[in-house]
This record gives structure tokens, sequence and C-alpha cells, in this order.
């Protein structure tokens, strides 16, 4: 039983809209704020990413970013210059495809698209995932994610039967791998899950929790699990994840039920046993507290 994987299953992340931008000259485009995952690859040129009281990006041929859109962004030639709703321009144009700015000088071509994530665990991706991730050009640390986008680009200029299919699955993998990619350097400062898999103690009490995810697990039973006392290990694990082991596992119980609703394939009550609960009521009791809705009414609205 892997966490990470765990967390990427149920997020069943899917790459739709993909657009192109041309831009010549001087040209500014501007992202609202809305909580999505955009990413996008320098085809020619270059470019400017801006963020809010943050270091403008300069961006260069083939290089790629994800960025979540958690704060407005604006991608443009010239930091200076007012730039344009990405919004408005889409809409006015009924077209993804939008070209910018005037004349032939300074051409930039930019292609991307947006990542859609099952919605009833969306907010796990955020604990994974910083607001940018910019993989450059020249980064040769990152030589299985260039593979990625290599695949990706012949697909692109040389398409064939099943190429969307294919382009969709590539990009994917490319999450999947810049979000193992960031993980972090196993230190006292770091956090999250990730960091949380470094962690030799916590890593054990993970992969327990969700390998048996139904188990009556303790704090004690855990902490002799991993071979450290039980203060010692309830610390470290609230520090690097946030939460108590206790409170992760329920956050995880509730995750898994959510998926499971959402899928319809199980009842109520072999949901309740299966994520730990010896009876439906306490569970309803349980997610209700935790999600704001009865089990019954949260699958229904997913039907």
């Amino acid at each position: 039983m892997d966490p990470f994987l765990d967390v990427v299953q149920l997020l069943r992340p899917r790459a739709t809209l993909w657009s192109k931008i041309e831009g010549f000259g001087r040209w500014g485009l501007a992202f609202r704020k809305r909580d999505d995952l955009l990413f996008c690859r320098v085809e020619r040129g270059e470019c400017h990413l801006l963020r809010p009281q943050l270091a403008p990006v300069l961006l260069r041929p083939d290089d790629f970013v994800l960025i979540h859109t958690s704060t407005p962004f604006v991608l443009t030639s010239d930091p200076t210059m007012e730039p344009e709703d990405s919004e408005e321009l889409v809409a006015a144009a009924k077209s993804v495809s939008l070209q910018l700015g005037e004349g032939t000088e300074s051409p930039v071509t930019l292609r991307g698209g947006r990542f859609v994530f099952d919605t009833a665990n969306e907010s796990l991706l955020w604990e994974l995932l910083p607001s940018l991730l910019h993989v450059a050009a020249d980064d040769t640390s990152s030589w299985r994610v260039r593979s990625l986008l290599k695949l990706n680009e012949m697909e692109t200029l040389q398409p064939g039967p099943g190429s969307e299919f294919i382009i969709a699955r590539l990009m994917e993998l490319i999450l999947v791998e810049m979000l193992r990619r960031e993980t972090p350097k196993a230190d006292d400062r770091s956090t999250g899950l990730i960091a949380g898999l470094l962690d030799p103690a916590i890593a054990s009490a993970l992969l327990a929790m969700h390998g048996e995810i139904a188990h009556e697990w303790s704090v004690a039973e855990l902490a002799r699990l991993c071979g450290v006392s039980r203060s010692g290990f309830a610390t470290r694990f609230k520090g690097v994840l946030g939460v108590g082991p206790i409170e992760y596992l329920m956050h995880w119980r509730m995750a898994v039920a959510k998926d499971e609703l959402r899928r319809g394939t199980r009842s109520i009550s072999e949901i309740a046993l299966a994520v730990g609960f010896q009876s439906p009521s306490a569970f309803s009791t349980s997610f209700t507290r935790a999600v704001g809705c009865s089990p019954k009414r949260f699958a229904g609205k997913a039907a």
C-alpha cells in the first residue's frame, strides 16, 4: 500500500481544456483566481509569469509550469503593461486559442490547459502541491519529466490514431512525476504527506493506516509499530502532517468514504464497515460532522 498512490488514485486527474496562445510584440494576459491547476509549455519565445507580491518568473522555450490559481497571475511580454482578461477574450473569440499583440516581432507560442480532478477529494491535492512548479528546459535533474514532455510534443506534432487519449495520459503522468520530484529533503522543516513518507517512523504509521484502514489504531499501537515513544511519535507526526495520527486516520477514512459514495457501487453499511465503523449510524454521525451532510445526501448529490 502506497499512501502517495492512494491519494493520486482518489484524485483521478484528467487533462482537459487544451489551448494555444500566440503573442507578438507587447502583450499581456491575466488569469483570475479560480483554484484550478493549469499547465503551460513554452513552444517558442519568452515571456514573464507574474504573481502578486512574488518575484517574476522568466519562461523560456521548452519550459513547463504547473500553476495553482489560488491567486491570480499574468503571462506577459512586458511586466509594465496592463494585461487583458483571459476569460473575456475567450468568451469574445469563442475559442481557447488566442492571438495577442500586433505585428510579427518577438513571437511567443504557449500551449496549455487544465487538470480536472474528482471534486470529492480535490482538497487532497493542495496538500501535496505548491502554488507553482517550474521545470526549466535546462533542468537536468528532471529528465523523467522532460522525457514525458518530449513524448507529448512528438505526439502533438505528429498525431495519429488515439493521439488525444495518449496526450491526456502523458499529461497525467507528467503531473504525478512533478509531484514526486517535489519530494522535499527530509529535515525538521519539511511538512506534508510526502515529507511524512520520508520520515521512517511516520512512514511506517502511514503505511499501516492506509494498509488497514478499518483497524482500530491507537497512538500507542502506532508508536510501538514504529519503534518510538508514544509522546515523541505523536509530536513528530503532528509537526509534519499538521494533524495527529488518529485525526489523520479519520480524514483518510472520510476521503475513502466520499470516493466510495460517489462511485455508488457499495451500500452505506458496506462502506461504513470498510472504513472502520461498527455501525452505519456511527459512520453517518462522523461523516456528517466531517463533511457537513449525511452519507445518503452526499451520495445523492454525486449521482
